[in-house]
């Protein structure tokens, strides 16, 4: 009986080594980037226009013709990671919720939204950030590699 015992326990080991890779590999969650919140900037998004714009022409023949405007001004972010280096804008411009620069965040990107928090902060909602820009964070280092040389040898 002992040798049918160790036949059965190798039998059992080898469904269970069997299974394990099956199982793990059936859940594939891709984890969220990280990145370097590098900073921030007050960016022209639109202007907020008082007056009497949309009846110009009636009311420019009266000789009343005075607009205010105010430039709006949004954040717009730089979030740099090893590869990329994105350009963000927040979805929300009404009420933009400040993020730390200098800090950690973590991020996925969804067709042209970049959703996003503080790595290591109290809140774990993911913000809605719309992508205006990206380029490949290496491209000045390639640009000066690429660049002719001045003096030729003879």
């Amino acid at each position: 009986m002992n040798a049918k015992t160790a036949k059965t326990a190798l039998l059992l080991t080898v469904i269970l080594l069997a299974a394990i890779p099956l199982s793990a590999g059936g859940n594939k969650k891709k984890d969220p980037e990280r990145a370097m919140l590098e900073r921030m900037e007050a960016v022209p998004c639109g202007a907020k226009e008082k007056g009497v714009t949309g009846l110009g022409t009636v009311w420019a023949s009266a000789g009343i013709t005075h607009v205010n405007s105010d430039e709006k001004l949004c954040p717009q972010y730089e979030v740099v990671t090893d590869d990329m280096e994105y350009h963000i804008r927040p979805t929300d411009t009404k009420h933009p919720i400040v993020l730390p620069v200098g800090k950690e965040v973590v991020f996925k990107i969804k067709k042209d939204r970049m959703y996003l928090r503080v790595a290591d902060g109290d809140d774990q909602k993911m913000l809605a950030y719309a992508v205006v820009a990206e380029k490949p964070a290496n491209s000045d280092t390639d640009a000066q590699d690429s660049a002719p040389k001045a003096d030729k040898p003879e």
